[in-house]
């Protein structure tokens, strides 16, 4: 009989290792914000700490701070030290973690109560440096519209139709479910600027593509994991039910997996795209005309949608391509600095209030 506690078995993490990364930038997230952080706090495999890290907000990083200073000790509210965006305010959050794991959540989400529980357990392999899990809509309607197709719920930061029911192995992680060993970004420096979100700019995103990428060059054997267990539930405004954010999203992803392309190549930028496009969609696609024959509700529209998100988000691409190849593309990696420094550097802005 083995009498090896599981803290000293060698690749798995303890839960004192890990803390949770939640990124906010807007007030008017104030209600989804403490119901992510309570969802963390009610975790069944508790995490060391929860980071809220406040993107270039001061009213927002003095709320939260007052909010949680007296109330748990496990909470920290930090400012972004980086430039304004999601890829800074993470590798802030990084930066001011004590764990050896990482997990990021987004702050218009709410975790299952085994939502850690079941990211951590993949980290007894040491060869896994990232695992991620799956995300669940909460539409705003109360119900999916009809001509929205599963198979593009990436465009509201969900998982799609077609993924694999089954913990595998993938090319990248999908950011607002995921977590990584600390060692992940000591060997990228983190994720790279200029090429995810910006607060309410052009939903752009694939930084935790590039970064998984780049890890996997970078650290030999890596392996990342899709956990399906793992899930959360993110909230779609009713903006975000509509054909026109549909559309645009489609088409910025393209612009994204571009610069992606630029820096990683094509080849390794788009092998899961080429699979979704051959395989998943076309599946879509079917599925919608036979709807349509057997008079379905929806299923001529989702074709539809399925022809239009692939059509603005191979533009986008292209067009995304042929300005990278004009100005030289690219964007910047800046590597995480140490806790310390982070720590410094927030508190140099006057306005933030660290807890915990």
């Amino acid at each position: 009989m083995n009498s090896t506690p599981d803290r000293a078995r060698p690749g798995k993490p303890d839960r004192a290792d890990i803390s949770v990364v939640i990124c906010a930038y807007t007030q008017e997230r104030w209600a989804d914000i403490l119901a992510a952080v309570a969802s963390v706090l009610a975790q069944s495999y508790p995490p060391l700490e929860t980071l809220v890290v406040v993107d270039h907000n001061t009213a927002l990083l003095t709320r939260l701070a007052d909010r949680y200073r007296d109330i748990d000790t496990r909470v920290r509210v930090l400012a972004n030290a980086g430039p304004r965006g999601l890829s800074a305010g993470r590798n802030t959050g990084i930066a001011a973690a004590r764990g050896e794991i990482v997990a990021f959540l987004d702050d218009d989400a709410v975790a299952d109560g085994d939502w850690l529980r079941h990211l951590t357990a993949g980290y007894v392999d040491p060869r896994v440096m990232a695992v991620g899990g799956r995300t669940v809509p909460l539409w705003a309607s109360g119900h999916r519209p009809d001509w929205f197709p599963g198979e593009f719920d990436w465009v509201v930061g969900c998982s799609y139709q077609g993924l694999p029911a089954e913990t595998v192995r993938v090319r990248n992680v999908f950011g607002g479910n995921a977590s990584f060993r600390r060692s992940a970004f000591h060997a990228t420096g983190g994720f790279a600027t200029g090429i995810g979100r910006d607060g309410d700019r052009l939903p752009l995103g694939c930084e935790e593509t590039e970064l998984c990428i780049r890890l996997t060059r970078s650290v030999p054997g890596a392996v990342v994991l899709l956990e399906p267990r793992a899930v959360i539930h993110h909230k779609v405004p009713a903006p975000r039910e509509r054909f026109a954010y549909f559309r645009t999203r489609a088409y910025a992803e393209g612009l994204s997996k571009a610069l992606v392309a630029r820096t990683a190549g094509a080849h390794k930028a788009l092998e899961s795209e080429r699979r979704y496009s051959t395989h998943v969609l076309p599946a879509g696609l079917a599925r919608g005309l036979r709807d349509t024959v057997h008079g379905r509700p929806g299923g001529a529209r989702r074709a539809a949608a399925i022809l239009a998100g692939f059509t603005a988000a191979a533009g986008g691409y292209l067009v995304g391509s042929l300005r990278a190849r004009g100005r030289g593309g690219g964007f910047a990696v800046v590597e995480v600095p140490p806790a310390t420094d982070a720590r410094a550097a927030t508190r140099s802005n006057a306005a933030e209030r660290e807890v915990g």
